[in-house]
C-alpha cells in the first residue's frame, strides 16, 4: 500500500476533477465542464500544493490515480448502493430539488438518509487521513453537508471550511426535511460556512436559531465554546484565462466558421446548460416558439443554439425532462424550420474549453434563464469571452450571478411574456447600449475573479494567511 502523504490544504468534493477515462500512458486530465466547481477551483489548486479527496466515478474499489497538475488525487470508493441511495437518492432527489425551490417534488426515504450518513463518514475519514496537523480542509457542496461535523470529531486540530455552491432554501422549505437538525449540525462543524448570496446566510441563521436554538446572526453562530462564521462569497471564474482563450486567432477563426455553418444569420442566440429541470430549458423553448409563431423572430434571420449536456441520466426526473425537451425541439423545428435551416440547433455532447469559447464569441445573445441557480458560471464565462465588448446577456434574476451582473437583461423566467419581451430587447439592443452594459460587467469580473474569491474565502478561514500569500504570489 502506498505511503499516505499529507497536505496543508485538502479539498473534499463529491467528484475528483478528472476525466472518467485515464489515457493509456496513465495520464489524467482535469474534467472541465461548463461552469461548476472544477472550473472554479482549478486555477487555485494549480498554484497551491493540495490533495483533492473525491469519488473517481464508477463502482468498486478506489483506484490509485497519479497527481494532476501537482494536485494529489485521493479516491473514495462508492459501490452501486452508495451511488443509488446517496448520490442519486438523498443528494439529487431529496436535497437538490428542495434547495432549488422544490421545482420538482423532493422525495424522502430512510435508506437514502442512511446512505448519506455512511458516505459522508467515509469522506470525513479520508480527509482526516490526508490533512497535515493544523491543516485546512475545504469541504464542498450539498453532497457532503455532514462531513464538517464528522471531521471535527476526528480531527479537532484542523481548520474546516464548508462552501455551498447551490442555493440554500428559505426556512419554510428546509423545515420539510425529516433530518433537518442533523444536516444543520453537520455544517456547523466548520469554522467558516460560505454561501453564494447573503440571503442564503440569512436563511441558514434563521434555521439554526429556530431548529437548534443557538444564538445566531447573519455573520456568526455560537456553537458550544466555538464561534462559526457565515457569509456570502460569490464564486467566480478565471476571467483572464477565458478572455485570453476567446481572443486567440484560432478561436476567432473557429467562431467565424461556426457562424458560417449556422447560415450566417443576423442573430445567434446561445444557451449552454446541463440537462436539469432547474435550468428553465422548457420555458425558454416555449418563449422562443411563441416569438417564431408571432413573427417577431424569423428563422432565416435568427437561430437558437441549445447545448444541453446530459446529467444524472439514471434519475427518472432527468430522463423524463430530456424526452420532453427533445420532443419540443422536434416540434419547433418541424413547424418553423426549413430544409437546411432548423430553428434550433440542439446539441447534447459536452464541449471542450476552446469550442465553448468559440460558441461564446458567436453568440449575439446568451440566454441564461434558470428557474433557480446558486451562481451560474456560464453567464460569467460568456461575459469574459466578449473581448470586443459586444453581445448581450439575458439572465435570470434567480441566478446568483444576477446580483453581480446587474447590467444584464434581467428576467423572471417564470413569466413567459417577460421572457419573450426581454429576449427581444436583447436581440434589438443598440450596439452602444449593449457595449456599455458589457464593459461594465467585464470590469466587474476583472475585479472579482476566481483569485479574488479564493483570497476572500481563504483569508477568512486561514488565520495564518500562508495560503493567501501563496495564492497572491502565484497570480
Amino acid at each position: 500500500m502506498p505511503e499516505m502523504r499529507q497536505s496543508s490544504l485538502v479539498v473534499v468534493a463529491n467528484r475528483l476533477p478528472i476525466d472518467d477515462s485515464v489515457a493509456p500512458d496513465g495520464a489524467c486530465e482535469w474534467r472541465r465542464s461548463p461552469g461548476g466547481l472544477v472550473s472554479a477551483l482549478h486555477p487555485l489548486l494549480r498554484h497551491t500544493p493540495a490533495t483533492w479527496v473525491g469519488w473517481a466515478g464508477g463502482t468498486g474499489p478506489a483506484p490509485d490515480l497519479p497527481d494532476v497538475d501537482g494536485v494529489r488525487m485521493h479516491t473514495v470508493p462508492l459501490d452501486a448502493q452508495d451511488l443509488r441511495d446517496h448520490y442519486e437518492g438523498f443528494a439529487n432527489a431529496t436535497l437538490w430539488p428542495l434547495y432549488h425551490d422544490a421545482v420538482e417534488q423532493p422525495e424522502y426515504h430512510r435508506r437514502w438518509w442512511e446512505a448519506y450518513q455512511r458516505v459522508n463518514q467515509r469522506f470525513a475519514e479520508a480527509a482526516a487521513g490526508v490533512a497535515e496537523p493544523g491543516g485546512l480542509v475545504w469541504v464542498q457542496d450539498y453532497h457532503l453537508q455532514l462531513v464538517p461535523g464528522m471531521l471535527r470529531e476526528l480531527r479537532p486540530d484542523l481548520r474546516i471550511g464548508f462552501f455551498l455552491h447551490v442555493p440554500f432554501p428559505p426556512p419554510e422549505l428546509f423545515m420539510q426535511l425529516p433530518r433537518r437538525a442533523e444536516l444543520l449540525r453537520g455544517m456547523l462543524g466548520a469554522d467558516l460556512i460560505g454561501f453564494q448570496r447573503a440571503q442564503a446566510s440569512h436563511n441558514f441563521a434563521q434555521l439554526v436559531a429556530k431548529v437548534l436554538g443557538l444564538p445566531a446572526t447573519d455573520r456568526r453562530i455560537g456553537v458550544d465554546d466555538r464561534v462559526v462564521r457565515i457569509g456570502a462569497y460569490p464564486v467566480s471564474i478565471d476571467t483572464a484565462e477565458m478572455a485570453a482563450l476567446a481572443g486567440r486567432p484560432d478561436v476567432t477563426a473557429r467562431a467565424r466558421r461556426l457562424r458560417h455553418d449556422l447560415g450566417d444569420p443576423e442573430h445567434v442566440i446561445l444557451s449552454v446548460d446541463r440537462m436539469d429541470y432547474t435550468k428553465g430549458i422548457e420555458q425558454r423553448l416555449k418563449a422562443y416558439s411563441e416569438l417564431l409563431a408571432s413573427g417577431d423572430v424569423k428563422v432565416r434571420d435568427t437561430v437558437l443554439v441549445q447545448v444541453a449536456v446530459p446529467s444524472r441520466e439514471r434519475v427518472a426526473q432527468y430522463q423524463i425532462l430530456r424526452e420532453r425537451v427533445e420532443r419540443e425541439v422536434g416540434r419547433i423545428n418541424g413547424e418553423f424550420g426549413r430544409v437546411g435551416e432548423p430553428a434550433i440547433h440542439y446539441l447534447t455532447q459536452p464541449f471542450d474549453r476552446t469550442e465553448l469559447a468559440a460558441l461564446y464569441r458567436v453568440a449575439d445573445v446568451m440566454a441564461v434563464t434558470p428557474l433557480r441557480d446558486g451562481m451560474n458560471l456560464v453567464a460569467k464565462e460568456y461575459v469574459a469571452a466578449r473581448v470586443d465588448d459586444s453581445g448581450a446577456l439575458l439572465l435570470s434574476e434567480f441566478a446568483g450571478s444576477a446580483a453581480e451582473l446587474e447590467q444584464a437583461y434581467l428576467v423572471n423566467p417564470h413569466d413567459l411574456e417577460e421572457l419573450k419581451r426581454m429576449l427581444l430587447s436583447a436581440l434589438r439592443a443598440a450596439p452602444e447600449d449593449a457595449g456599455e452594459r458589457m464593459r461594465a460587467m467585464r470590469a466587474h469580473l476583472h475585479r472579482h475573479d476566481i483569485r479574488a474569491w479564493a483570497r476572500s474565502y481563504l483569508s477568512a478561514l486561514d488565520e495564518t494567511g500562508s495560503l493567501v500569500r501563496r495564492l497572491s504570489s502565484s497570480g
